[in-house]
This record gives structure tokens, C-alpha cells and sequence, in this order.
């Protein structure tokens, strides 16, 4: 693609649901935004949460990510501002869930959201094409078309994984999606990292369940740990990352941590 060099797409998956993969969507993209970065969100997942934490109200949501995969609109068509300065999303709608079946027998269906990607970051026209380092793709809670798309598109996947009892249960099948799509659509594609979310220091379970993570994926897992914070909860509710809505609280502080080490771990990739 071109402006690879400059503009970075990360692919944010795991099937499971409630691990804090939108959560990590908005404030990893906003921590981005808040150290330089520029940053498009593009959601993919038809509840459309990280549109709603991002203060987007459905009822802007006249155009949105199902018109840019079902051939409607041009990504920037859709792309809008947010309350975060250099932060911006394609929201999602629910039309989303009838995507599959819209375009389930086209032999691009795989491939919609990287030829989205790659026509707006071609177009000398859309200016806002120069100005993107990085993309981040929340994807739904299952391995379905919309989370092939994302994969697809992406140069990395990052996998948040809750400190629970069942962190490592179904990780092995996201891998192995990820080693399906890598030898038939994307060959480019690499696990960029997985950070560890709601981590609640007091239970003895959730730091056994760091070491186990740790011991089964070494460097692939992120320095960071996301805490469990009631802020970081709240803040959506409000119409807002949680740096924005509290920006000295543990939840705020990892994110800014996660997201220097992503760029820091993006400097060793492009180095290798």
C-alpha cells in the first residue's frame, strides 16, 4: 500500500467477547493521538460501541463503515472527527450484521476494507490521507467475514486478553485464523502483540494468569498490563476515552504506556 511507510494498520481481534478489545480501540487511539500520532478508528463491530465511547451519536451516523464495504461510499466520505484533536473514526451501524449477505457470493468479500484502505490512501485529493500514522481496526466478538476484512487489511493484529481463568481459551483458534489468512490473503500479516486487560492485583489468579500468558507467548506480549479501573468503565458512558475523562487515573496512565510501546515495538518491526 502505499504510504505504508507512514501509515500503519493494526487490526485489533479476539473473539471473545467482553475482553476489552473497543476499550483498548479508543483509548490506545486516543494515548496515539495525545503523543503526536493521527489516528483513524475504524469499526467494523455492528454494536458500534467504539462510536458511541468516541461521542459519535447514531444519529450522525448517516453514512458509515456498511457503505464503505457494500461499495456505497468512499472511506472518506465516511471518516469523522471525534472529540479527541488528531483522533478520527468510520463509525459502524447495525446494518453491518447483513453485510455477509450482501456480498457473500462477490470474490472480493474478503477484500473490501483493504481496497477501501488502499483507494483513500491513493487519492492525492483526500488530505487527510497524508496526515494518518495510524489505523486501528476494532473488529466484533466472532471470526466472521468482518473480522477476515480486518485482518486482511491489516499489516498487524493486536489481541487484548483478559486476566481471567479462561485468558488462553480460544486463543489458539484466533493464532490459527491468523495463520489461515496470513497463507491465503495476506502473507504480510504478523501478530504485533498481545496486551493483558483487566488486571485486578489483588486476586492472586489474575497475576498466575499474567505468568501463564507470559510463559505461553515470551515477547509477543505487551510490558504493559491494562488495570481494572471503574473509570475506564465509566468514561464511555460518557461519550469519552478515559484520558479524556480522567486523565491521572491507573486506566489513563497504561494506555499512554501501551501506546509508546507500540510505537516502540513498530520501530523494531520496521527495523527487522
Amino acid at each position: 500500500m502505499e504510504n505504508q511507510d507512514r501509515m500503519r494498520i493494526l487490526v485489533l481481534a479476539n473473539q471473545k467477547g467482553g475482553v476489552g478489545k473497543t476499550t483498548t480501540a479508543i483509548n490506545l487511539g486516543t494515548a496515539l493521538a495525545a503523543i503526536g500520532e493521527t489516528v483513524l478508528i475504524v469499526d467494523l463491530d455492528p454494536q458500534g460501541n467504539a462510536s458511541t465511547g468516541l461521542g459519535i451519536d447514531p444519529a450522525r451516523r448517516k453514512l458509515s463503515t456498511y457503505d464503505v464495504l457494500s461499495g456505497e461510499a468512499t472511506l472518506a466520505a465516511v471518516i469523522q472527527s471525534t472529540v479527541v484533536p488528531r483522533l478520527y473514526i468510520s463509525p459502524s451501524t447495525m446494518d453491518l450484521l447483513g453485510l455477509e449477505l450482501l456480498i457473500a457470493d462477490q470474490k472480493d468479500r474478503s477484500f473490501r476494507l483493504r481496497n477501501a484502505l488502499t483507494s483513500f490512501a491513493k487519492d492525492s485529493r483526500g488530505a487527510l490521507s497524508e496526515k494518518f500514522t495510524y489505523v486501528l481496526i476494532d473488529c466484533p466478538p466472532s471470526l466472521n467475514l468482518l473480522t477476515i476484512n480486518g485482518l486482511a487489511a491489516s499489516d498487524s493484529v493486536l489481541v487484548p486478553l483478559q486476566c481471567e481463568f479462561f485468558a488462553l481459551e480460544g486463543l489458539s483458534q484466533l493464532l490459527s485464523t491468523v495463520e489461515h489468512v496470513k497463507r491465503s490473503l495476506n502473507p504480510a500479516l504478523t501478530i504485533h502483540g498481545v496486551v493483558l486487560t483487566m488486571f485486578d492485583g489483588r486476586n492472586n489468579l489474575a497475576s498466575q494468569v499474567v505468568a501463564d500468558v507470559r510463559s505461553f507467548l515470551g515477547k509477543k506480549v505487551y510490558e504493559t498490563v491494562i488495570p481494572r479501573n471503574v473509570r475506564v468503565s465509566e468514561a464511555p458512558s460518557y461519550g469519552k476515552p478515559v484520558l479524556l475523562y480522567d486523565l491521572k487515573c491507573n486506566g489513563s496512565q497504561a494506555y499512554l504506556k501501551l501506546a509508546s510501546e507500540v510505537i516502540q515495538r513498530e520501530r523494531e518491526l520496521r527495523a527487522a
